[in-house]
């Protein structure tokens, strides 16, 4: 059965669908673009391309396809600059399509590309990992990194819609599943107490009845956050509390080295900083902590680093991340789990305190 949910804003509002194969849906809405000689290109991974190509034809028969390598890397200057060539060549106008097919690398590059090409055309997102089915395919941030740091560039696109086929996640390394639970992690202690409790007292797995309705909470939830703070525009709150753990987590990436952590990895290590630095700040017990750090390490997530990263560096990360304001870190930081909120006046120290736990040197 086909679920249906929309993301609520206005002219740019848009439906995601739910379903355990959902490919001859997408398959249908293709073949009618092409009939009304509407062109489609598809952007991918290779390891998608290697286990998914009969599902890629099934879908987009014979639409142009670009592979692109896996992994972090890919969201950079040179690959965006592939794909901006790869939909010029192509011939595609502003009728045509570009359909993200893969993880959030893949979403956030060909949703940029499709953002920035003949200055915007339409593009769907196909998400084939769990964290771009909970996170990166909902709310149109689209982007690449650069050295000096993680999303620096990019563009707020909304997609045009949103297909989500739970039956593609079998084929799903398992360390790529566990990434993806951070995010479901990150929803329930930002904004869903229930939901939160439910991963404290069994883990999520792919076996689990359930997971098809809590990755639908975990859209719901980005969603609303969405629909009410399209741009990241509130002086408080708002879409920035769907950062939380990633201040931390973004420069752990950023100083390993892109594809060290998955981004899965560094948020939940930044999901227990974020919880430690709460406590520091009297927000929260220590037995809160403790609680978020069982819940990431029975995900089979880490809640340290597995080698020591200088410290002077992760903190010169975190410096030039997107989230500074007026020449201030703003945190999201938890009043409990299941209630979160922004802070923008933290003692550095405190920061460094909460790396220094997590094992940097």
């Amino acid at each position: 059965m086909v679920e249906h949910l929309t993301v609520n804003l206005g002219a740019r509002s848009y439906p995601i669908h739910f379903g355990a194969d959902l490919s001859p849906d997408v398959g249908t809405l293709t073949a009618a673009a092409a009939t009304a000689g509407r062109k489609a290109a598809v952007v991918t991974d290779a390891n998608l391309a290697r286990v998914q190509s009969d599902a890629l034809r099934a879908m987009f028969g014979a639409a142009p396809v670009l592979v692109l390598p896996p992994g972090e890397e890919t969201k950079s200057l040179a690959e965006l600059g592939r794909g901006l060539d790869f939909l010029a060549a192509n011939g595609l106008d502003r009728g045509g399509a570009v359909w993200a097919v893969g993880g959030g690398v893949i979403g956030d590059l060909a949703g940029f590309a499709a953002a920035s090409y003949l200055r915007g055309i339409d593009f769907y997102q196909v998400p084939t990992t769990l964290l771009a089915m909970v996170d990166s395919s909902v709310g149109g941030k689209t982007g690449i990194n650069l050295k000096a740091g993680k999303n620096l560039v990019g563009a707020f696109h909304q997609p045009r819609g949103v297909f989500i086929s739970t039956n593609v996640l079998a084929t799903l390394p398992p360390r790529e599943f566990a990434a993806g639970l951070a995010e479901v992690i990150k929803c329930g202690l930002l904004g869903d107490a229930a939901l939160f409790a439910r991963l404290e007292r069994t883990p999520l797995t792919l076996a689990s009845p359930d997971l098809a309705a809590v990755i639908r909470r975990c859209c719901e939830l980005k969603a609303r956050i969405v629909e009410a703070d399209e741009f990241e525009t509130a002086k408080d709150g708002g879409r920035a509390l769907l950062n939380l753990g990633h201040t931390f987590g973004h420069a752990i990436e950023q100083v390993a080295g892109y594809g060290v952590y998955l981004h899965g990895e560094a948020v939940a290590i930044g999901l227990v900083a974020a919880a430690r630095l709460s406590h520091l700040l009297g927000l929260v017990p220590a037995g809160d902590v403790a609680r978020v750090e069982a819940v990431v390490a029975a995900h089979a997530l880490p809640v340290r680093l597995r080698a020591p990263l200088p410290l002077a560096a992760l903190t010169a990360a975190m410096a030039r991340d997107k989230k500074v304001r007026a020449g201030r870190l703003r945190f999201v930081v938890l009043n409990a789990p299941g209630v979160a909120a922004t802070r923008g006046d933290i003692d550095p120290a405190l920061a460094e305190a909460c790396f220094r736990a997590a094992g940097a040197g």
